[in-house]
């Protein structure tokens, strides 16, 4: 076999994958192509993984959170040395040493595999409409519905394919979404009966004065030892903060 991978997941020869696709246009194109990844979590983590080992060579990752102790049970490319500091920055670093491949050649030159962090908010205004038709390929990887419209909007006047993605407990969701071809991700319309948030978002990164509102009659519950009635909050079952044990119903990617 042309590729082998040693203890720590790193590929030292040309793609595993040519053995799978059998298809040197589609590995061309693979090789070539410049990813959007919106996202370092949970899923962030596991994709950028993905895209490493088959070869991908050009990925840029954003994200605007820093690392909780909470993300460790799930984010693994994260530990106790990395809180505090910024997802995308720490993801691209160990995911590139873990995961890039040594020997990417594209059109017989070898090509540098790199993975560029982006620590900020995907909707400022600096990633505007040019920025996005600057990608190949779109992937969502994120726990904050306003982020997810944003981005699907985003693509879809670009015309840049998306990938979106969620997690709802132990179950995960994946579509893509192209202009003229599909559904997109506000085809149908938010849920209307939606009543629980993810702990992640309302705790570190709230953008709705909901999720304000819902934190605070959590923290009241567990201040005054009130009866949370409303299981409006899905928290961490690892987060020492919270009482845990609470299903997590919002799909999620954090």
């Amino acid at each position: 076999m042309a590729s082998n991978v040693n203890f720590t997941g790193r590929a030292s020869s040309s793609l595993a994958m040519d053995h799978v696709f059998n298809n040197p246009e589609l590995i061309e194109k693979i090789r070539q192509a410049k990813v959007l990844l919106v996202g370092a979590g949970g899923i962030g983590c596991e994709v950028i993984k993905t895209l490493l080992l088959l070869g991908f060579t050009d990925v840029d990752m954003i994200d605007l959170d820093t690392i909780d102790v909470s993300n460790l049970n799930r984010q693994f490319l994260f530990d106790k040395s990395h809180v505090q500091k910024s997802k995308a920055e720490v993801a691209a670093q160990v995911a590139i040493k873990r995961f890039a491949h040594t020997n990417i050649t594209v059109n017989d030159v070898e090509k540098k595999v790199e993975v560029r962090p982006i620590h900020g908010s995907i909707q400022q205004q600096q990633f505007g409409l040019e920025w996005f038709q600057s990608y190949t390929l779109v992937i969502n990887a994120l726990d904050n519905r306003a982020a997810r419209s944003h981005v699907n909007r985003m693509c879809l006047v670009a015309d840049v394919p998306l990938i979106e993605s969620g997690s709802e407990g132990y179950f995960g969701q994946v579509f893509l979404i192209k202009n003229k071809v599909s559904a997109c991700y506000e085809c149908e319309g938010l849920g209307k009966d939606q009543r629980t948030y993810a702990s992640c978002t309302i705790r570190n990164t709230p953008s709705l004065p909901i999720h304000c509102i819902v934190w605070g009659k959590h923290l009241f519950a567990q201040l005054f030892g009130e009866f949370d009635v409303d299981n409006d909050v899905s928290p961490d079952a690892q987060d020492p903060e919270l009482a845990g044990g609470q299903e997590q119903k919002e799909s999620t990617g954090k």
